[in-house]
């Protein structure tokens, strides 16, 4: 919607595979680059209508072959990259309707098994991570471990996650069910850790063993095989580029952990193209950040791998794409070598209990004092564990394994039958997110009587997110009304307005609790209509918002009229007051809680300023940062606003864990030395130096925002070469006069008065 807003022009076309790009400041600059499938879903675009063929047509030029790889024993891989919007979570997940390459292939490989011969078994199991800020997090697990989950190494089989809960699965509905388990973690997960979805990596893993009697003439004889793969699909993080989305004229540089994987993937795919091209290449940094050690055997070793590459076509995003495109084409240099996983099941024990016995001789060494340093004694310790349920792993039984999580599945079940039932008898709030795929994925049930919401475990609704305290409001529902006290201090805001004491909600009213906890209220069942939900998303929540604060697009003279279109320019502008209006409320919450005494402002660079000739300048977004103690004021562009925002992230996240939050001031994301600050500026008219007559005139200093922030007393006179003031004698009758004559003069600001 915003390109649409902003009047963006198309600047991308395919031909067949390959895909071309123009300069949208020089249109006969064109880049073209040929990859080995191109799709075009850009005109006609209706949706959850149209889009269903072309996912069908994706799914058939890539699923099936991920699919025929994951039945041939080789393992497979599934990269989407692209720029936060441009479609790749949508090509890989869907929304609604339109189900996207992850679903289709796990239906689809459900569908196949049921028409293969009976003397095979078949076993997969399903995991659901998320990567942010280099931690892992399990998405299938109901607890969260303080610094998320180990990554540990194995001679065999390489990196992997320790703990990480491995699903059995004998059905599609069950890994749809964990899909919806899986994103209902994920908001709670980004809520909590106050992160951003399309800053994180999503990796789902499907395990898929085949398990059968055969002779072949290595083995000579009849075995049972354990024929596996594993497929990885994966949604890589927004990949906008360092000067748009960050930290350019900035003294603190985005050395921050939210990018390190992106980064290194970035490293990692250069290093591998230059190999494949011959060059000489001496490391590799796989081990530089966790996304790129578990995506190691799927870039330079045992997968065949497949990367969808979205982008945008609109001209405003022109350089994201372009660099997109450029990854795109370094990736496919890369060559992987993959062979399929066949081995004796007795085999496979026999290998796990030989490095069991290989672990227990080096812990024997703890007899001999000093062999073993602590560290590499517990590490020891956690692949002996690991080991061990290896080898239990392979001698019980699948059907005892999917027996167990069948009981896991009732209890499920249960609960989804339980919250049906609840949605038709009680009102509650539906979550909205700025991800679409985690909006209305949690219920919050507003029963009969006084439900206290906020971080405190003993509420009726357990809410965790930035500026929510442990007791943070009250919803009552009595005699068929709903309302909503907000407690003493505590942020609420119901339909852009802020409130304080109680107030009565209708169906469909929008809430925020906190800083940026975004809720749709949905009336009981009485008020219920049939109208589309869908229109309230979370951009409609932050416009709402802006317009309760008196802003919006006639402010910054973008309407337009009748008759013509709304500056483009400066509908951007408004695009992005309106995307970092949350985030500025979000710094303000972790500014309060880490005592940094700093207040954040959003404006808009020369709002109501013009250039001498009275033509609008150049409008952009600007943050100013005022202490509330010294009142000095900073003032940051949009983009290192951005970057100190994942800086401070990092600390808040520390101070959440109980970490010691304590920076030099030099890395302190909330500090800045003193800076020249511009507070305004003032119009002088030069007309009466053509007469060679001095002038003196007060006018007004007016900021960007129009406002007068000072008066000047400016005196302007013209003067001789070495600087001495001209007379009355010196007066000229005709400006023709000075045509061809160096004309000197001098400008004293003798009083500035207001500041």
């Amino acid at each position: 919607q915003r390109e649409k807003d902003a009047g963006s022009r198309c600047v991308i076309s395919m031909n067949s595979n390959s895909t071309s790009i123009y300069d949208p400041r020089n249109p006969g600059l064109v880049k073209t680059f040929t990859f080995d499938l191109a799709y075009w879903s850009h005109s006609g675009f209706l949706k959850d209508k149209n889009t269903v063929t072309q996912a069908r047509e994706v799914f058939r030029d890539l699923g099936e072959g991920v699919l025929e790889n994951a039945w041939q024993g080789y393992n497979a891989t599934l990269l989407a990259y692209g720029q936060t919007g441009s479609g790749k979570s949508y090509s890989m997940i869907g929304y609604g309707a339109n189900r996207g390459i992850v679903p289709v292939v796990c239906e689809e490989l459900f569908k196949a098994i049921q028409n293969q011969e009976k003397n095979k078994q078949y076993q997969i199991t399903f995991s659901m991570l998320e990567i942010y800020n280099e931690q892992v997090i399990d998405l299938l697990s109901k607890t969260r471990k303080p610094g998320g989950l180990k990554i540990r190494e194995d001679q065999q089989q390489g990196f992997y996650v320790d703990g990480l809960k491995l699903v059995p699965c004998d059905n599609y509905a069950q890994i749809e069910r964990l899909m919806e388990q899986g994103n209902k973690m994920r908001t709670t997960a980004t809520t909590t850790m106050n992160a951003t979805s399309s800053r994180s990596h999503m990796v789902i893993t499907i395990q898929f063993k085949q398990v059968y009697v055969a002779w072949t003439a290595i083995w000579r004889e009849d075995e049972a095989v354990t024929k596996q793969s594993v497929i990885n699909l994966v949604d890589l993080a927004g990949s906008e580029r360092q000067k748009s989305s960050g930290s350019e004229k900035d003294r603190l540089k985005e050395g921050t952990r939210v990018n390190l994987s992106l980064t290194t993937l970035g490293n990692v795919i250069s290093a591998l193209a230059e190999g494949a091209t011959g060059k000489k290449v001496l490391h590799i940094p796989y081990r530089d950040s966790v996304l790129t050690k578990l995506l190691q055997s799927a870039l330079g070793g045992n997968s065949r791998t497949i990367m969808i590459a979205a982008v945008s076509p609109a001209d405003i995003c022109y350089e994201e794409t372009l660099s997109t495109l450029r990854y795109a084409e370094r990736t496919k240099k890369i060559r992987n070598k993959a062979v399929v996983n066949a081995s004796p099941t007795e085999k496979l024990t026999r290998e796990l209990k030989a490095e069991n016995t290989k672990l227990l001789s080096r812990l024997a060494g703890l007899r001999n004092p000093g062999t073993l340093a602590a560290d590499e004694t517990q590490e020891l310790r956690y692949l002996l564990a690991e080991k061990e349920q290896g080898i239990q792993s392979v001698q019980v039984t699948w059907e005892s394994r999917l027996q167990a999580a069948r009981e896991e599945w009732e209890q499920q079940y249960a609960a989804i039958a339980q919250e049906r039932q609840m949605m038709e008898t009680f009102p509650y709030l539906l979550n909205i997110n700025e991800d679409p795929q985690l909006s209305w994925v949690l219920k919050h049930f507003i029963q009969d009587g006084s439900s206290e919401v906020g971080q405190s475990t003993s509420n009726a609704i357990i809410l965790r997110g930035l500026g929510i305290l442990d007791k943070h409001a009250t919803f009552t529902n009595a005699d068929g009304k709903v309302t909503l006290t907000p407690h003493d201090k505590c942020k609420a805001i119901v339909n852009g307005a802020p409130i304080t004491g109680k107030t009565k909600l209708q169906h469909l009213d929008r809430v925020i609790l906190g800083s940026n906890s975004a809720f749709l209220y949905v009336g009981p069942p009485a008020e219920r209509t049939d109208e589309d939900l869908s229109r309230y998303d979370y951009d409609f929540f932050q416009s709402e918002l802006a317009a309760a604060e008196g802003f919006s697009v006639d402010d910054l003279g973008a309407a337009g009229s009748k008759d013509s279109r709304a500056d483009p320019g400066v509908l951007a502008v408004f695009h992005d007051y309106i995307k970092l209006m949350p985030l500025v409320a979000e710094v303000n919450q972790m500014s309060e809680e880490l005592k940094k005494d700093l207040k954040f402002e959003l404006k808009v660079k020369n709002l109501a300023s013009t250039d001498s000739r009275g033509y609008d300048l150049q409008k952009e977004i600007m943050v100013k940062v005022t202490h509330a103690t010294t009142n000095q004021v900073w003032v940051w562009s949009k983009a290192k606003f951005i970057n100190r925002k994942f800086l401070m992230e990092e600390l808040y996240q520390r101070f959440q864990e109980g970490e010691d939050t304590h920076v030099n001031q030099d890395s302190d994301p909330f500090w800045d030395p003193v800076e020249v600050v511009h507070l305004g500026s003032a119009h002088v008219w030069l007309q009466s130096l053509a007469y060679c007559v001095q002038l003196e005139e007060q006018t007004e200093l007016l900021n960007s925002e129009g406002l007068e922030e000072a008066v000047v007393l400016i005196n302007l006179s013209p003067c001789s070469r070495d600087g001495r003031i001209l007379g009355e004698d010196d007066t000229v009758i005709d400006p023709l006069e000075l045509l061809g004559r160096r004309v000197d003069f001098q400008i004293h600001i003798a009083e500035c008065l207001g500041v």
